[in-house]
């Protein structure tokens, strides 16, 4: 995950400041991604996410902004105001016609996030008292899903206290690689087997 400045990030790259995930290695420019469209609330972004190599493990890695989620069309902030509506105990078709999406998409979402819940409640939680010992229980929010949102909600506000502010989702997007809502096949590495 990189930010969203496209020049930051070709700049980083060049000058060697980007480590490899799989190795923590020097990545180094090499072409780019498949274009692709990114949509937020009310705009639609094209971008062709830049593609880099591994010098050590001769991996290749697609730079991702923390805007955008493993093989997901909307922004995470889309689907993060989903999983919120939802913990508040909005049904999929409401959120998505609030939303302007396709009720079989955001059923989607809202079963991904449902089936890794409890796993993304756990390591939030941990996270957030990772980044804040002082911080205390967390109180039951109602339901499995609105524990994991409140989780994501609580520990982006200790790494807004510790680093500076965050979005929420954008956050989550952030530390969960964009695994987020990825497929069972591609989360081998993902934080929810533990903190």
């Amino acid at each position: 995950m990189v930010g969203t400045e496209p020049d930051v990030v070709e700049r980083g790259l060049r000058e060697g400041r980007l480590a490899c995930p799989t190795c923590r290695g020097v990545l180094r420019p090499w072409g780019h991604a498949r274009g692709r469209v990114l949509r937020f609330r009310a705009e639609l972004v094209r971008l062709r996410p830049r593609r880099s190599r591994c010098r050590s493990c001769a991996g290749t890695h697609v730079l991702l902004a923390e805007s955008m989620l493993l093989r997901r069309a909307d922004a995470v902030e889309v689907v993060g105001a989903a999983l919120t509506e939802a913990a508040a105990g909005a049904g999929h078709r409401r959120v998505a016609a609030g939303l302007a999406r396709a009720a079989g998409t955001v059923r989607g979402w809202l079963r991904r996030f449902a089936g890794r819940a409890q796993a993304v409640r756990a390591w939030f939680t941990a996270l957030a008292a990772a980044l804040d010992p002082e911080l205390g229980a967390l109180a039951p929010a109602g339901s499995v899903l609105a524990d994991a949102v409140a989780a994501v909600g609580v520990a982006a506000r200790a790494a807004a206290l510790r680093v500076g502010p965050a979005r929420p989702w954008v956050f989550a997007a952030r530390v969960s690689g964009g695994r987020l809502l990825a497929p069972d096949s591609i989360n081998t590495s993902c934080p929810w087997a533990g903190p």
